[in-house]
């Protein structure tokens, strides 16, 4: 299997583009700038260290491309190739553009022009279909629709999930299957309620283990070492698995705002836009018959624009006295995995040493400077 294929499989909370040559995340506190972590550090100057991967990783996905496109591998802080002093000039155009025209704002990112491609298309491309004037049009009609209120979105999703009727730290194990393309691997997913998390993908070559407890997050890679969450890849995983277990999303959000509505896969839905103090907002999309939640829509802010994860939730069964999804598909850019839960365990007795990191994260080569 191929290190690439590992990257993608093995990111179960959090995108592993580029992750897997970050550096320890011990050194890598929210008080160090990108330049007094990683080398050669020439435009991203001032920038907060834990942000400067995510970075790379809205280039990478911007462009269609992986790290090696710009970076020596096991040299990143090199500057060898034409593609990586480019980027530099490129990142330099952008702020510039941002500041001069937006305020500041990142109206304007890699992903406006290249769109998924490493070159950008000049000219508009003729379309094989016919344009869908009328649909587009409709779109205003559904914003102003007559939609419910939050409160009654929210009530229905609680009552459907069954949040109510069960202790939610209760322990559980789930083991299924994640399928990534035409390949399949055996996972198991143990939780004690939203805030502690371990899911381990077992591969021909060595496990891969993502975990989560209330103070940190990490990613053990076969042969790759151990990464640390960021705050923002911690706190996306934390809300994904409160979500998961039907948390009252007003202990969540400090702001809940219907947006419209939408489908999905011919089912209509209510978007629900979900704010937060220094986030991004979250989309919701609530099931219109079921009001179970069917999708979320999340962003973690990066110094070049948002990264994108989308997560549809289905196969909802009930599992110890609430309604919970057995199936779960991750896709972000360029990549796409699905977990399906075949059998569940609760109310296990497990030491709470299984959701502590290991016991020293692995040293690992600084990662990849802009």
């Amino acid at each position: 299997m191929s290190v690439i294929t590992y990257r993608l499989i093995s990111a179960f909370v959090l995108a592993a583009t580029c992750t897997a040559q970050a550096v320890p995340s011990s050194t890598v506190t929210p008080s160090k700038t990108a330049e007094q972590i990683y080398k050669n550090i020439q435009v991203l100057k001032g920038v907060p260290a834990d942000q400067l991967i995510p970075a790379m990783q809205f280039i990478a996905a911007s462009l269609g491309v992986q790290c090696d496109f710009c970076h020596m591998e096991n040299a990143f802080e090199k500057d060898d190739k034409e593609t990586k002093r480019t980027a530099r000039k490129m990142i330099q155009m952008l702020l510039a553009i941002n500041k001069d025209n937006f305020q500041g704002q990142k109206k304007v990112t890699c992903y406006a022009c290249h769109r998924g491609a490493h070159r950008p298309v000049a000219s508009p491309l003729i379309s094989e279909q016919p344009a869908q004037l009328a649909a587009e049009e409709k779109v205003g009609e559904r914003i102003s629709a007559n939609l419910p209120s939050v409160d009654t979105i929210v009530e229905k999703y609680l009552q459907a999930m069954g949040a109510m009727s069960s202790a939610i730290e209760s322990v559980r194990l789930q083991k299924g299957t994640l399928t990534v393309g035409a390949a399949q691997f055996p996972v198991e997913v143990l939780s004690k309620g939203p805030a502690n998390r371990v899911a381990t993908v077992h591969f021909p070559g060595g496990d891969s283990v993502t975990g989560f407890n209330e103070q940190v997050g990490w990613l053990t890679t076969p042969g790759r070492g151990t990464h640390q969450m960021t705050r923002a890849e911690l706190d996306g995983a934390q809300m994904e698995a409160s979500l998961q277990l039907g948390t009252d999303l007003r202990q969540i959000f400090k702001q809940l705002q219907v947006q419209q509505e939408d489908k999905i896969e011919g089912r209509p839905t209510f978007v629900v836009l979900g704010m937060r103090d220094a986030y991004p907002p979250t989309q919701l999309y609530f099931d219109r018959e079921s009001g179970l939640l069917v999708r979320l829509l999340r962003y973690i802010d990066t110094p070049l624009g948002p990264n994108p994860t989308q997560i549809d939730y289905a196969d909802y069964r009930e599992d110890g006295g609430r309604k919970v999804p057995f199936r779960w598909t991750v896709a972000r850019p360029g990549s796409r995995f699905t977990i399906q839960i075949n059998q569940t365990q609760q109310d296990l007795q497990v030491n709470d040493e299984k959701f502590l990191p290991p016991a020293t994260f692995q040293s690992e080569s600084p990662g990849p400077p802009q």
